[in-house]
């Protein structure tokens, strides 16, 4: 039987706050990052959860820290339970293979997306302004269609409601043009990475977001990097089919809450029993493309 994990209480353990997704601890000058299994979609958190989710999150982030960290440092400690403090390691059954320990950071308030490809809401601002973020793109692009190079769209983070898109000029002016500068490069380089590890794997890398963060002067990449839950990706073998790629990720579940007509407000639907399967099978897929090897027990 698989378990389930959609809330924590680690007893012993300060819980700092719970995210969509992650339950957070304050271990002292650590934090501890616990991937529940729970799944959100439209900024709210669903009724029910996907087996095996926290702990592909969990793994597809460690193997993409370890795989960049020439590129940007990041805030991994350890994801191994053998090797967090007693009081932690007292919840091994809860914790193992879907937590990891990082380092604190003060966060950079952006989220840093990189889009290489026209979809979702990119698709629809390109057909209303003819760009994406502030950036004119040429006419006659086709929804899906890959760009001539991947762009940086930036977003103010808020902390109720949507994120606010922001133009590279108006980011320049909240956080400076150096830092700005540094934020745009870094994603890029970011982005390159995972498309084309990616594209070995016959997976296409059709969009993500980053954050970074401040560990005392040094910026750092934080939160999780190139998983099915910050970015898009296609099976590449669907690409170019009539009506758009397959998702390798929960798009299933958004296609699902739009066909079903909920409108976004509280009590979210249950979700039937074909879809969790499918969406557990997409991840546990995107996963074992991308590492090479079935996630481990």
């Amino acid at each position: 039987m698989i378990e389930v994990v959609e809330e924590t209480s680690l007893g012993g353990l300060r819980l700092l706050r719970r995210g969509k997704v992650r339950d957070i601890y304050d271990l002292g000058r650590r934090l501890l990052l616990v991937a529940t299994d729970r799944v959100s979609a439209f900024d709210r958190v669903l009724p029910t959860a996907i087996p095996d989710k926290g702990r592909v999150l969990t793994q597809l982030a460690r193997y993409w820290f370890e795989k960049t960290e020439d590129i940007v440092p990041n805030h991994l400690v350890s994801v191994s339970v053998e090797e967090f403090p007693d009081e932690v390691r007292a919840h091994e059954r809860t914790l193992r293979g879907r937590s990891m320990i990082v380092r604190k950071a003060k966060p950079v308030e952006v989220e840093c997306v990189v889009r290489g490809y026209l979809c979702g809401t990119a698709w629809q601002e390109y057909g209303s302004t003819g760009g994406v973020g502030g950036e004119r793109l040429p006419g006659g692009l086709g929804e899906f269609e890959r760009l001539s190079a991947p762009i940086f769209t930036p977003a103010v983070k808020r902390h109720e409601g949507h994120d606010e898109n922001l133009s590279f000029t108006a980011l320049r002016s909240l956080v400076g043009r150096s830092l700005a500068d540094r934020l745009r490069d870094l994603s890029l380089e970011l982005y390159d990475r995972g498309h084309a590890h990616s594209a070995e794997r016959g997976l296409i890398l059709a969009d993500t977001k980053f954050e970074f963060g401040w560990e005392g002067a040094r910026l750092i990449l934080i939160d999780e990097v190139l998983t099915p839950d910050s970015s898009r990706f296609w099976p590449a073998e669907s690409y170019g089919r009539p009506g758009g790629p397959e998702s390798a990720d929960k798009q299933i579940v958004r296609d699902y809450l739009r066909g079903v007509g909920w409108d976004g407000q509280p009590p979210a639907p249950v979700l039937p029993d074909a879809v969790v399967a499918r969406v557990r099978e997409r991840y546990l897929d995107l996963y074992r493309r991308t590492v090479g090897e079935p996630l481990g027990r």
